[in-house]
């Protein structure tokens, strides 16, 4: 009882707090905040165990606010406890009651939903576009059980959330891999933003959709101290996940939140003083209750085993095919970048232990299985089920792991949001795509990736935080050697990478002492009357069509630009002794590196530069060579192409 007067009392003084901030913002989230008083209360001062200081610290229990727009209610009690805040390897300093009326300010590190980029480090991963945080929830708990740590993960979702998919791929994924340290809390408050949930998300659904995932289920009042103890108490002692769906009220402890619809509506300066006396009474009906306590310290768990990428001796490609046996492959002279890719990752597995591997499904396909079978206990299978994939990868970061996501490039784009909330958690995730563009020929344009150049291309044109680096290296191999290079580099970043590994076999371009660099690029061929610049696959297609124009006279420099961002300087200097005019060839569609080219060269207007993708939506053909005829960018189309670009007056 003692304890149960505690919380409430905290409950009413941090939902003061929340009214206050959101009001001095103008904005923000007060009414969903206030349905997880009590919820909040209890983790963060008398179940979790993490330290204050340290809220990094690996042994610390994780907790992911997958209802990001509640956030105010965890700065509320972070400050009053005084925690720790401040960005990656800058002075960090306690947060303070005062730091809250700075909510959603340009130089607050109290962003208007979850952002550890931005210095808040008692969150694990950027949450706010719902329905990712469970699967972040997984990432953090499949990292404690590789490090031997006993930490535990707990998440807050909110009912209406519960209708994204991801959360049930989320579940599934928990209990398949038996996840006990997770604890899902549904906050069922039963208000969306425009109307009340669905009764399919009402509480006694939620209760019996978790029960049939196979999770421990107990439901509760959300608002009642005691039960919630009670139902905190069952972690560790069930042999399954537990999730405990509970009923709360919407704008909990003031009137006029209670009443209509309040969605992401602040009160104003002029409604506090009511606001205040409504929560004030929680407070005096409390009077003279014990105080709430401070969090417990940390468990002692296990020591993670790490290695600084850059310091690791990798072996030679044909040592690293030769111990999977495959060094009869490699004599035959033609390799698919998806196999070199896969043995690439098992050396990365075998040198440093921090690598793991997530796979949907396909790892037969990408070639990653030759890293689960390697080293099945860093090898995570999640079945079909990618934007899944991506976040746990963002919690498995979070832990210190470099996640490996593999997936056919196509089916990668089904986690686009989910790449987004990584690259602003900093996360350091590696994404594979393999099967990319057109080249794999009779699947057809289902399987095919077009667009994902495109779209992470955007990222390449982004600064990291420190502004030496892009948020994101997007690579594409042209022959086994690259992937198997390209692949060691992505290790050795820090942060968010993209690699598109292709389907058909192909002829091997570099040898052992070709280096491969961020933002390099490769020169496989000279002439001075234009230039070929391609990537992957269509490099090969792009030396044919060199092939072809040497025929006509025309002398053509062949570029395998297989890094995003680019040189820029370097790459000019190449195209103006390649006779100022560029010919970009892809097989996908447009915005790629044609579109980077030529930004490239508008800001210099040294170099004319035109761009070849696919001319249609591709379809089902029997050979990657009947495909690029039909999409417009075979050889022959692009020597034509070529050919038309050198006739045009200058």
């Amino acid at each position: 009882m003692a304890l149960a007067a505690a919380i409430q009392r905290k409950a009413a003084e941090l939902g003061k707090l929340v009214v206050g901030m959101t009001a001095k913002a103008g904005s923000g989230h007060p009414s969903s905040a206030l349905s997880l008083a009590h919820i909040v209360t209890y983790l963060m001062y008398r179940q979790m165990r993490y330290d204050l200081a340290d809220p990094s610290n690996g042994n610390a229990d994780r907790l992911v606010l997958s209802q990001g727009h509640a956030v105010p209610i965890i700065y509320a009690a972070y400050a009053d406890l005084g925690g720790s805040v401040g960005k990656i390897g800058a002075t960090r300093r306690p947060l303070t009651i005062a730091d809250l009326d700075q909510l959603r300010t340009r130089n607050s590190v109290l962003d208007g939903h979850p952002n550890p980029g931005e210095g808040f480090p008692f969150f694990d991963a950027a949450t706010g576009s719902l329905g990712q945080g469970l699967s972040v929830a997984a990432g953090l708990a499949l990292g404690a059980r590789v490090d031997g740590r006993d930490r535990r993960i707990y998440v807050l979702i909110g009912d209406g959330e519960s209708r994204e998919g991801q959360i049930w791929e989320a579940a599934d994924f928990v209990a398949d891999h038996k996840l006990t340290n997770v604890c899902a809390v549904f906050n069922a408050n039963g208000q969306g933003q425009a109307d009340y949930v669905s009764p399919q998300q009402a509480h006694e659904r939620l209760a019996a959709k978790l029960r049939a995932f196979g999770w421990e289920v107990v439901e509760l009042d959300g608002h009642d101290p005691d039960a919630l103890a009670a139902a905190f108490a069952k972690i560790g002692a069930v042999d399954r996940p537990l999730a405990i769906v509970a009923r709360t009220i919407k704008g909990w402890g003031v009137e006029q939140l209670t009443k209509g619809n309040w969605h992401g509506k602040p009160l104003t300066e002029a409604d506090l003083p009511a606001a205040y006396a409504s929560l004030e009474k929680t407070v005096a009906a409390y009077a003279g209750s014990e105080a709430v306590g401070r969090p417990p310290a940390p468990s002692q768990g296990g020591v993670p085993q790490r290695k600084d990428p850059r310091e690791v001796t990798w072996p030679s490609f044909a040592d690293a095919m030769e111990g999977v046996g495959l060094a009869a492959v490699l004599k035959k002279g033609k390799i698919a970048t998806r196999r070199a890719y896969g043995v690439a990752l098992k050396v990365a597995g075998d040198l440093i232990p921090q690598v793991v591997s997530l796979d949907g499904d396909v790892s037969n396909s990408t070639y990653s299985d030759i890293f689960g079978k390697a080293h099945p206990e860093r090898s995570f299978e999640g079945k079909i089920a990618e934007q899944n994939l991506v976040s746990t990868a963002a919690g498995l970061s979070a832990a210190g792991f470099i996640p490996f996501v593999n997936s056919f490039a196509k089916f990668i784009a089904r986690a686009y949001d989910q790449v987004e909330l990584a690259s602003i958690s900093r996360a350091n995730v590696k994404l594979v795509g393999s099967h990319a563009g057109i080249s794999l020929g009779a699947d057809g344009p289902s399987q095919m990736s077009l667009a994902d150049v495109a779209y992470f291309r955007a990222y390449t044109a982004v600064r990291s935080d420190d502004r030496t680096r892009p948020l994101c290296w997007l690579l594409q191999p042209a022959d086994a050697m690259a992937a198997y290079k390209l692949t060691r580099l992505m290790v050795e970043q820090r942060g968010l990478c993209y690699m598109r590994t292709h389907r058909p076999d192909v002829p091997l371009l570099y040898g052992e002492e070709t280096s491969f660099e961020p933002g390099g690029f490769q020169v496989l061929r000279g002439g001075d009357d234009l230039a070929l610049v391609a990537a992957g696959y269509m490099v090969h297609e792009a030396l044919r069509a060199a092939d072809l124009l040497a025929k006509q006279g025309v002398r053509a420099t062949v570029i395998d630009a297989y890094c995003l961002p680019v040189d820029a300087e370097r790459l000019m200097d190449v195209l103006v002794r390649a006779g100022s005019q560029a010919l970009v060839v892809e097989d996908n569609y447009g915005g790629g590196v044609g579109a980077a080219v030529a930004e490239i060269a508008a800001r210099t207007c040294r170099v004319r530069v035109d761009a070849l993708c696919c001319q249609r939506i591709p379809k089902s053909a029997l050979s990657a060579d009947d495909v690029l005829d039909y999409c417009g960018v075979s050889a022959r189309q692009i020597a034509d192409h070529a050919a038309a670009l050198l006739a045009r007056p200058r």
